[in-house]
C-alpha cells in the first residue's frame, strides 16, 4: 500500500518566488511542487483507478476556477509549526472539493483541525524559528493568480517524493 494524497498544484507565472520562500524555510520544497491540499495523506486498498472514478463522480459539476494567493500567516498545531500563503479567491470552491471528497470516500482520512486551504511555505521545528521566519515575510505583497483545472493524485514515494498518478481535468 502506498500513501497518497489529493491536490492543487497551482502554476503562477510568479511561482519563482515562492520556491525561493520554500527552498529556505520548507524540508519538502525540492520533493513536491508548491500545493494546496485536499485529502491530507493516507493509505487504503483502493486502487488508482478507483480513486479516479470518485473524482468523476464527484467532482462531475466542479468547472474551472480562480484562485488569487496573498497574505503570509502562521499555525501552530499537533503536526507541527507552518507558515502559509493564504488563498484570498477560490477559498470556496476549493473547501467544496475537500467537503464532497473528505465527507465520502475518504471520511476516516480527514483531519480534526479546521480546514483552511494555504500553500504551505515553511515547516519548522520551533515556534521562534516559525515566528522569526514570519517576521521577515510578513510584509510580502506579492498576489500569485491562476486557473485551477485540475486536481491530482500523488503517491509519496519511499524518499517522500511527489509521484503523479492522476490527473482530473476539471
Amino acid at each position: 500500500m502506498s500513501l497518497r494524497t489529493i491536490m492543487i498544484f497551482p502554476e503562477f507565472e510568479n511561482m519563482d518566488i515562492i520556491d525561493r520562500i520554500r527552498d529556505k524555510y520548507d524540508p519538502l520544497a525540492r520533493l513536491v511542487r508548491p500545493h494546496i491540499t485536499l485529502v491530507f495523506p493516507f493509505e487504503n486498498e483502493m486502487s488508482n483507478e478507483a480513486i479516479k472514478e470518485i473524482l468523476i463522480k464527484r467532482l462531475y459539476d466542479v468547472k474551472p476556477f480562480e484562485i488569487v494567493l496573498n497574505g503570509i500567516s502562521l499555525q501552530v498545531d499537533k503536526y507541527g509549526n507552518f507558515l502559509l500563503l493564504d488563498v484570498q479567491k477560490g477559498e470556496e470552491d476549493i473547501c467544496y472539493i475537500h467537503e464532497v471528497l473528505c465527507k465520502n470516500e475518504f471520511k476516516q482520512f480527514d483531519s480534526d483541525i479546521r480546514y483552511k486551504p494555504h500553500i504551505t511555505i515553511g515547516k519548522f521545528q520551533t515556534e521562534k524559528e516559525l515566528n522569526n521566519a514570519y517576521n521577515e515575510l510578513k510584509n510580502l505583497d506579492e498576489s500569485f493568480t491562476t486557473i485551477v483545472n485540475k486536481i491530482s493524485v500523488e503517491v509519496i514515494g519511499k524518499n517522500e517524493e511527489s509521484i503523479i498518478v492522476i490527473e482530473k481535468m476539471l
